[in-house]
């Protein structure tokens, strides 16, 4: 299938798997309407220097009808938005998307494209992250700019960002956070994602959350721990919003949900893909 498309790389034993839409706003940010050749050039370039024989392109179809279900105004922040375009930036849009479906066209003739209706590239990544050996993948380098990628990232399972040209690894981690990479679920619940529309507890930052893990744990033992004791007004903020940690975990949990959020119909497609 697809795997065999680049043969030359004998001793290669990485596979790909890339953000679609993600890394597709790296042209839409230089206004560009005629770049599929260009991306599709990216990926092998990618695949090449990061030593990967296998490329999988997992693509956004819609924001997450899992998510919408527990939060509703999931992402609202981004529609109300889009809502306030003018007519040039709107037809912009469209000529964007235009091309990028386009995009997959090309891309599906080389690489497995895996994209569902109300499902996110979040999900599959990490359903492909969370049953690697099922799938044969040894090493896995993910392109993405989004941060929450970094949820996946474990041994043998790296990121890199083209936006800020860096490389996320298990053992640079520390490198670019203060929590360890399986406190960083519990840095998420407690601070939420603003580009998400996700609520995080009023008054804590990163910096507040960092001290809590350090202090109770993960964001599960805060929550058992609850009423803590203090009197400033984010910890009350925590004492009387505590079933956040719970919600979002539910949201942004990436590995333990995945399979929630794909659904299993889904799920056996991304097999019968991938045999």
């Amino acid at each position: 299938m697809a795997f065999n498309f680049n043969e030359r790389l004998d001793n290669a034993d990485g596979t790909l798997i890339v953000d679609a839409l993600n890394l597709a706003f790296r042209w839409k940010h230089q206004g560009r309407t005629d770049f599929r050749d260009d991306y599709a050039a990216t990926v092998a370039s990618l695949a090449n220097s990061y030593n990967c024989a296998h490329v999988i392109i997992t693509a956004d179809w819609g924001s997450s009808s899992y998510r919408k279900e527990i939060l509703p105004d999931y992402k609202q922040n981004r529609k109300d938005k889009y809502a306030e375009q003018t007519e040039e930036e709107r037809q912009a849009f469209i000529d964007f998307f235009e091309e990028y479906e386009a995009t997959l066209e090309v891309l599906e003739e080389r690489h497995p494209v895996l994209r569902f209706q109300g499902v996110e590239a979040d999900d599959i990544a990490a359903h492909l992250v969370k049953r690697k050996e099922q799938y044969g993948l040894e090493k896995i380098w993910l392109v993405s700019s989004d941060r929450d990628w970094d949820l996946l990232i474990q041994q043998n399972v790296s990121r890199f960002s083209y936006v800020t040209r860096k490389e996320i690894t298990i053992d640079n981690w520390n490198e670019h956070y203060n929590v360890a990479p399986e406190e960083y679920i519990s840095f998420k619940c407690l601070t939420g994602d603003k580009g998400d529309n996700v609520p995080g507890i009023a008054g804590i930052g990163p910096k507040r959350a960092e001290q809590l893990i350090k202090e109770y744990g993960d964001a599960m033992t805060i929550y058992d721990n609850v009423p803590l004791d203090g009197k400033y007004k984010y910890i009350q903020e925590l004492n009387e919003n505590a079933e956040t940690l719970l919600t979002n975990y539910e949201l942004m949990d990436l590995i333990t949900y995945c399979e929630d959020a794909i659904g299993l119909d889904n799920l056996s497609e991304i097999e019968e893909k991938l045999k």
